[in-house]
């Protein structure tokens, strides 16, 4: 056996931590007066990974949440909720194609449940009815994030 057959797999979450946090309702407190309260919800999330040390790396999820309402006949936001809550992974071991599924998937799936805990908290201080993000499969979106990287490169040569 070669040596990097004898290397260990692990992945280890160290620490779990809310980088940044923003809440805002522009439009309170005339928003609370709607009582046909059907917003339009729209959902984005980013991730980012930052290389620590050897095996170490910070990976960050970032959530944004816009709920928009139409408001004497014009389209208000009614909230705007960013979350970006982060870990740090030791992850050793693995392939590059391996590492990068890691990276690119496994940790933002162990981030998420924050994230949703964190968003729901905010929107309901806020004074608004609950908000319970859905699932999000990243294995989906990383393997989306591939194929948009690979028709990228295939568009430059």
């Amino acid at each position: 056996m070669t040596d990097a057959q004898h290397t260990q797999r692990t992945l280890f979450l160290q620490r779990i931590y809310l980088k940044d946090v923003s809440f805002e309702s522009p439009r309170a407190p005339g928003i609370f007066q709607i009582e046909d309260w059907q917003p339009s919800v729209n959902v984005q999330i980013g991730n980012a990974t930052h290389k620590l040390a050897d095996d170490v790396y910070e990976i960050t999820l970032t959530v944004t949440v816009t709920a928009n309402l139409s408001m004497d006949g014009k389209d208000e936001t009614a909230f705007l909720t960013e979350v970006s809550q982060a870990g740090i992974f030791t992850v050793a071991g693995f392939e590059a194609a391996e590492l990068g599924h890691i990276l690119g998937s496994v940790c933002p799936t162990q981030l998420f449940p924050f994230v949703r805990e964190t968003v729901a908290d905010l929107v309901s201080k806020g004074g608004f009815p609950p908000l319970l993000l859905q699932p999000i499969n990243f294995d989906a979106l990383y393997i989306q994030h591939l194929q948009q990287r690979e028709a990228a490169g295939a568009a430059t040569h």
